[in-house]
């Protein structure tokens, strides 16, 4: 097939080279604009800056004018609230037309922008300053940037700067390969550029042509130092065109700063705190908190990183959760430590009478006892070890192969014997009959660790002849029952993954008494990503490290999820092929491979396979050994901590000098790195030398043959070994790579080896000699697929389950959006008086309940009903909503109109005495059981004669409750999520499930927050008596994020008890000798805060 489709490419090209001949062209149009422009003072240059950005917005012009003209009429008092409805159904549909305008007249100036942008990279790169008229903006840069000085009337630009503490002289012009790069990336499409290429360079067109709209453009990284590199390198390009560019990752989570940062036209910053940053924005209390603007354009730098393997796992947002502390990790680690010592002794024992067996020629029952080893310990290094020996490998898979037809049917025979079953391809543990036996020793309930049936139990209740009450009890014990033992299961099961499959030094490492997690793709620590489901909890107890308490989800999204929010989304990578089809069916991004500027002259060889890991180690320290006496540096690639330390210790017995780069030394990452180049030096470094690392080459170092990159394993993903190979061969450098493999890696263990272990077999291959060829290398790129569409189901599913809270999401997050900007909140709180009134009649209606109608409508409503029995009776349900509705809108109306005749008395003194001193107030109101602080602008409540008062409750209410119940349904969804996964044991979906139990759960939800909100609004009264129960402060909650980069606080507000409700307090701090109002309820009098303070506090007195 493949041979097919190759002679088809030659004849009629493949993709990716029609995709560049279409944009030639282009390319074309942008290399004439540019000899024009060459003609052009400094000054001229700058100007055609001005002139795009004009044709820009004459050309959107009018759509703009219509929208401000839809959002002044519906600020009017006249403006009816269907009216409203209709004309931000209008604003939403002209926004969307300016967007589409807006790229059709980008694509209209592209040559022009794209070849300001490069003639201004020429100017910087042949001069030492460049001078232009100095405008407001070269001032005000002139105050903090050193490359700009002000010299009369003229600004000097120096085309030297530093970036992340480096000198740099900027020496870069765009070559074709960029502008082609520069322009896929404009189309919202990922441009796959060879390492050395100069992505960074190329995404300064689009990032210049679509900061141009002053919409905002991010530039995505992967850490926070390329984050601030790139905008200290890149930003002067902007700068000097009058463009705005910021980094958020220098600026702290919530401050006023960071807030500017996103107003900046073009804005630097990593994906965890452009995702952490959406959602601390969804959990603020005043719109002026909020920090980003509306998600327009994003360039994503290492696409594939960011995008596939960071989406492994959601941004999560956690804090406090009751009895988070609790847990039974400790209490049964031990029972865990004897069963897999147990499952070790019988392993060891049956590999040693398999090796008998075999040698005898009882190859059926060696091979029974071969297969029983491997599913009790797939990485028992005695099995690993023999599995490399001739034709064991062939027997092991001819006797799983047996076992596993007809569905496995007979495999239990091969289980029985063992005390747990692991299957390391879909990392699942399960507990067999002997191991329950062995785990129930000395404990009186031999069901103590065994899921109760609860459907049987409760069928068998219902059929037996028990009372009702009798019936209820059993069911609650039940329930409990099932509901401990779920949990002490799921306690066990991680125990033993952790014992069984998570290796110290391998997919974790253990520094200052923490377990940290080494991520898998990139050999880097992962600070403060914890693993889910307790696992993270269950490898501390292993490891004797003090146990986390568990946290509570307050807000969680997916980099899926909040990367699909932008307008516009596009990524640049120099492996992206690999996951194309990922990439378009996720985020609908297509993929084109950008042609290198100079050809390829690294040497990449074929894997060279060996039986053994010893044979393949000798072989690479000799090859090291042989290249550094050439004079060549070797980069030396490993797939873990473990191996890069065991290759270390070799190596120092050999007396080869060298540097280890791996996780516990990724302090000193860009010193190693920087040594890395010179001639014989030798670096081991696991995946985290693989992406973003230049390494920097003499000539002499090129005559020697370039630098030489040895991978000791191929990893699970190509996209790591082929950001390997990148480190070699830049911008057409000499170089080669060469990989090692053995019978016994992960990957040749899991996919690829039957068919290299029966050649080898069948070759007589002696210890020590190797297989090269091009076959066997395409059968190890065979395997690595296998383990890409394998990750790419995990990841689909995570999102699959993320894109049912994603609907949620979006529908809360709206709401309360709108509740902060308060610009439709009044069209959302007419939605939910509808829709309560709505569910009340519908409660009561089939069942012709009158009484419990009317108990409803005065408890949740406060209304009588409007209608008689006989009406309700008699009436269709649309009917008697249809005038519930009215009757409670009227009410509801009727008690705004009042609450600003109460209040506006007491506004307008302190506004007439003391609006100088004060900005915003705090009024208490109360629904009779909680009290709510409501804060309002001051002076925006005196000229509206408190008007305004009504829509500062809603938004406070909405905000508060929606915020509370929220919470709470998170939780629900985590505990839904887990629980649902039980479902596979009875052959259902766990998804569907979910899918359906969150639509109730959801629908629940917003009936909740609905008839809450509600209910408060049209029972809030100003407090006269202290007989309100007050929600709990819990300001300073300490909020914790699953990603490195974003610890901090953040602040949640809820209501807070007080000895005496106040009727109006103010927000901001009083000075010590500024007079104050006082009253105790019979005398008033005009004191100094420092005497009025005391008084106060005392609860006897309020202040006015």
């Amino acid at each position: 097939m493949n041979s097919f489709l190759n002679i088809l490419g030659k004849l009629f090209g493949n993709k990716y080279e029609k995709d560049v001949k279409e944009i030639k062209p282009v390319v074309e149009q942008i290399n004439s604009e540019f000899e024009k422009l060459k003609n052009l003072d400094n000054n001229e240059l700058r100007n055609k800056t001005v002139d795009l950005k004009k044709q820009i917005q004459e050309f959107i012009a009018f759509d703009k004018e219509e929208i401000q003209r839809l959002k002044q009429k519906s600020l009017l008092k006249s403006t009816s609230t269907q009216e409203k409805e209709d004309i931000y159904k209008k604003i939403d549909a002209l926004q969307k037309t300016v967007l589409e305008k807006t790229e059709e007249i980008l694509n209209k100036i592209l040559p022009t922008a794209f070849a300001v942008i490069k003639e201004t990279s020429r100017r910087f790169a042949i001069n030492e300053t460049i001078e232009v008229l100095a405008s407001e903006n070269d001032r005000k840069l002139a105050e903090s940037k050193d490359f700009i000085s002000i010299k009369n009337t003229q600004a000097i630009y120096q085309t030297k700067w530093k970036a992340a503490g480096t000198n740099i002289k900027w020496d870069m012009v765009h070559y074709d390969v960029q502008l082609i790069g520069g322009i896929v990336l404009h189309q919202g499409k990922i441009a796959e550029m060879q390492t050395g290429e100069g992505k960074t360079l190329s995404a300064t067109l689009p990032i210049y042509l679509n900061a141009l709209t002053e919409l905002g453009v991010h530039l995505v990284t992967v850490n926070d130092y390329l984050a601030k590199r790139d905008a200290e390198w890149m930003g002067p390009l902007f700068q000097f065109h009058g463009m705005s560019v910021d980094c958020i990752d220098n600026h702290q989570p919530n401050s006023n700063e960071r807030k500017q940062a996103y107003l900046a036209d073009i804005t630097y910053g990593t994906n965890n705190e452009f995702g952490f940053d959406y959602l601390r924005d969804n959990m603020a209390k005043r719109a002026e908190d909020l920090v980003q603007r509306k998600l327009h354009y994003a360039i994503v730098d290492e696409v594939d990183s960011v995008l596939i393997d960071d989406a492994r796992t959601p941004l999560i947002i956690s804090g406090p959760t009751p009895q988070g502390d609790k847990h039974e990790y400790n209490e049964y680690k031990y029972k865990i430590e004897q069963l897999v010592n147990v499952q070790r002794k019988f392993v060891t024992s049956i590999i040693a009478e398999a090796k008998k067996l075999i040698s005898n020629g009882e190859n059926e029952k060696g091979g029974v006892n071969l297969l029983r080893a491997f599913r009790g310990l797939p990485k028992n290094k005695a099995l690993i070890k023999f599995l490399s020996e001739d034709g064991i490998r062939a027997l092991l898979q001819k006797t799983e192969n047996f076992y596993m037809q007809d569905q496995s049917k007979e495999m239990h025979k091969i289980d029985a014997e063992l005390y747990f079953v692991i299957d390391e391809k879909s990392n699942s543990i399960e507990l067999t009959e002997k191991g329950l036996e062995l785990m129930s020793q000395n404990i009186e309930d031999k069901n103590f660790f065994i899921l109760p049936d609860v459907g049987s139990i409760i069928a068998d209740i219902d059929k037996s002849n028990k009372s009702i009450e009798e019936k209820i009890k059993i069911k609650e014990e039940t329930s409990r029952d099932f509901a401990v033992k779920s949990e002490r299961v799921h306690t066990i099961n991680q125990l033993l993954k952790a014992y069984t499959l998570f290796e110290k030094d391998v997919e974790y490492v253990v520094i200052d008494n923490k377990v940290k997690i080494v991520d898998e793709q990139t050999g880097r620590i992962m600070d403060g990503r914890r693993y889910s489901d307790g696992l993270h909890q269950a490898i501390e107890a292993k490891e004797n490290v003090k146990i986390e308490a568990a946290t509570q989800t307050y807000a969680t999204v997916t980099l899926q999820n909040y990367f699909r929010m932008y307008d516009k989304l596009s990524g640049m990578t120099g492996t992206a092929e690999t996951e194309a089809s990922e990439f378009w069916e996720i985020y609908k991004l297509d993929v084109v491979a950008i042609p290198t500027n100079k050809p390829i002259v690294r040497k990449d060889r074929n894997d060279l396979v060996y039986k053994t890991n010893r044979e393949k180690y000798n072989a690479v320290i000799e090859d090291i050994a042989n290249l550094t006496s050439a004079g060549r540096p070797v980069l030396v690639g490993t797939t873990s901590v473990e191996i890069s330390e065991l290759l270390s210790t070799i190596l120092r017995r050999r007396k080869i000098k060298h540097n280890v780069l791996n996780a516990k030394m990724h302090k000193k990452e860009a010193d190693i790195v920087a040594e890395a180049g010179n001639a014989s030096s030798v670096t081991i470094a696991t995946n985290m030398a693989g992406r973003g690392t230049d390494i920097k080459l003499s000539d002499e170092v090129k005559k020697a043959g370039g630098l030489a990159i040895i991978g000791t394993e191929r990893h699970d993903s190509r996209r790591v070994d082929r950001q390997l190979r990148g480190r070699s061969g830049r911008q057409g450098d000499t170089g080669s790579s060469q990989f090692y493999v053995s019978l016994e890696d992960k990957l040749m263990r899991l996919f690829g080896s039957e068919r290299i272990a029966k050649l080898m077999d069948r070759m007589g291959l002696q210890e020590g000699e190797v297989i090269q060829h091009s076959m066997v290398s395409k059968s190890i790129e065979r395997a690595q697929k296998k383990v890409e569409e394998n990750n790419f189901g995990t990841r689909k599913r995570l999102l699959e389950y993320d894109d049912v809270m994603n609907q949620q999401r979006e529908v809360i997050y709206q709401k309360r959006k709108n509740a902060l900007n308060g610009e439709r909140i009044s069209i959302d709180v007419l939605n939910m008086i509808f829709d309560t009134c709505e569910n009340i009649v519908e409660e009561n209606f089939e069942i012709k309940d009158f009484e419990n109608f009317k108990i409803e409508l005065g408890r949740l409503l406060a209304i009588e009903s409007p209608i008689s029995e006989n009406e309700f009776k008699s009436l269709s349900q649309e009917k008697i909503v249809e005038k519930i509705f009215s009757k409670c809108y009227e009410s509801y109306q009727i008690k705004s109109n009042n609450i600003a005749k109460q209040t506006f008395p007491v506004i307008k003194e302190i506004f007439k005495s003391q609006s100088a001193t004060f900005e915003n107030i705090v009024i208490p109101f109360t629904d009779g059981i909680k009290t709510l602080q409501v804060v309002t602008n001051l002076e925006e409540a005196y000229n509206s004669e408190g008007e305004n008062i009504a829509e500062a409750i809603e938004k406070s209410v909405t905000l508060a409750i929606i915020d509370n119940i929220w919470k709470d349904h998170l939780r629900e969804m985590d505990d839904l999520k887990q629980s649902v996964q039980n479902a596979v044991y009875e052959q259902k979906d766990p998804l569907l499930i979910y899918k359906f139990e969150s639509f109730n759960l959801f629908k629940n939800l917003v009936e909740k927050i609905n008839k809450d909100i509600i209910s408060f609004l049209l029972k809030a009264t100003l407090p006269v008596k202290v007989n309100a129960e007050e929600a709990k402060d819990t300001n300073n909650v300490n909020l914790q994020t699953s990603r490195p980069e974003a610890i901090s606080n953040v602040n949640q507000s809820q209501q807070a008890p007080t000895k005496k409700a106040q009727p109006v307090s103010v927000k901001k701090e009083t000075g010590r000798n500024v007079k104050v109002t006082i009253t105790n309820g019979s005398e008033t009098k005009e004191v100094k805060w420092k005497k009025a303070k005391p008084l106060i506090e005392s609860g006897e007195w309020t202040r006015i």
